[in-house]
């Protein structure tokens, strides 16, 4: 199969190629084949009912300093494309709720991966509320007298922004912390939006697992390690990979959520599980291929490149 694909994404000389996710996803995208373009969220265009990009075709190769070339920046019509892959990296601001409202113009003739209105429909840290039995106590909420009343309640808690992202403004307060009143003072000075507050799960010293789902099956699994003296797993803050394996609580939550996943158009989605208990559900621009390829010898990506062809040919009526 022959595609004609574009991928919107924060620009490709920033990434970190033995890492992004995004990268090895256009690696075998012309590995197959494929033709592949290259636009950043700002290039996205509306006129005249018409969704297009002023983008550029792109080669990718896994060389240090030299990972890629772009050729001549045109407009083009998205409408024209097979697949077009949503893979900007948060924050979930009205920028990137914008793009969702204009793809969704095109899809799914042309398939867009993750379906934007489900992307638009499930913020990381409050789509999971969705769910039963999966989630770790949680307050979301403006209200301060909420706040100070869950953290009588529970004492240890992590609270941060509801859409945030990479473990950014992530605080854990112990009981007793008297900066409790000054954070609820700047999170309320930084943003009208409610903050997400969560029983301290100390779980987390043995790692934050990262789960890859495929069309809403389980994929793979790495586990990130936090470092010493840090709340957070997130890897650009130190959180280390180490290698893992779903349990039975793993799979138990992955088929809980996988259906809905899958009947939403998530094709490529990355869960976050501390312990027992789901804590995100990441379907903006999910990471963690490379880490588990390197793991566990697989090709994460040509899984889901699997799994978009067959979606690509059932939006065709089954004829590719």
């Amino acid at each position: 199969m022959k595609l004609k694909v574009a991928i919107q994404m924060d620009h490709v000389s920033t990434i970190d190629i033995d890492g992004d996710s995004t990268f090895v996803l256009g690696l075998e995208a012309e590995r197959r084949g494929y033709e592949v373009w290259h636009y950043t969220p700002p290039e996205l265009i509306f006129r005249d009912r018409k969704v297009m990009a002023r983008a550029q075709p792109m080669k990718l190769r896994r060389e240090k300093g030299n990972h890629f070339t772009l050729g001549a920046a045109e407009i083009v019509d998205l409408s024209t494309f097979d697949v077009i892959l949503l893979r900007q990296d948060p924050p979930f601001d009205m920028s990137y709720i914008t793009t969702t409202h204009l793809l969704e113009h095109i899809h799914p003739k042309t398939l867009v991966v993750n379906d934007p209105a489900a992307v638009r429909n499930a913020p990381e840290k409050l789509y999971v509320t969705h769910f039963d039995n999966v989630m770790p106590p949680t307050l979301i909420t403006a209200d301060a007298r909420a706040l100070r009343e869950f953290r009588d309640e529970h004492q240890d808690i992590i609270i941060k922004p509801l859409f945030g992202n990479g473990g950014a403004g992530v605080f854990r307060l112990r009981p007793g912390d008297e900066n409790f009143a000054s954070l609820l003072e700047m999170f309320s000075q930084r943003s009208r939006e409610p903050v997400i507050a969560q029983r301290y799960l100390p779980e987390v010293r043995q790692g934050d697992k990262r789960i890859i789902l495929v069309d809403g099956k389980a994929a793979g699994v790495v586990n990130r390690v936090p470092a010493e003296g840090e709340a957070r797993s997130n890897m650009h803050v130190g959180g280390k990979a180490v290698k893992d394996t779903l349990t039975r609580r793993d799979h138990e939550i992955c088929e809980i959520i996988g259906p809905e996943l899958a009947k939403r158009g998530m094709i490529f989605v990355g869960i976050d599980v501390i312990g027992n208990w789901l804590t995100e559900i990441n379907v903006t621009s999910p990471t963690g291929l490379q880490q588990i390829n390197r793991f566990d010898g697989v090709s994460l990506e040509a899984q889901i490149w699997d799994r978009i062809e067959v979606r690509y040919q059932e939006t065709r009526g089954g004829h590719a």
